[in-house]
């Protein structure tokens, strides 16, 4: 089903249906934003473990 298909047949639900439908959507952000944060984070600690590694590596020289 398209999404114009889908947006055509909003108007058609009743009001439980689009809670439902509301519902859905939120959680979709919700994971689309738990993914971006959790790769950010693993990033982010990749990128502090290098630099503790570049550090250890000046200290014992």
């Amino acid at each position: 089903m398209s999404a114009v298909e889908i947006f055509a047949e909003l108007p058609r639900l009743t009001d439980d249906e689009r809670s439902a439908g509301r519902r859905r959507l939120l959680e979709l952000e919700e994971q689309k934003d738990r993914q971006f944060l959790h790769a950010s984070a693993a990033t982010m600690f990749l990128e502090m473990d290098q630099k503790e590694t570049e550090n250890g590596s000046r200290q014992t020289r």
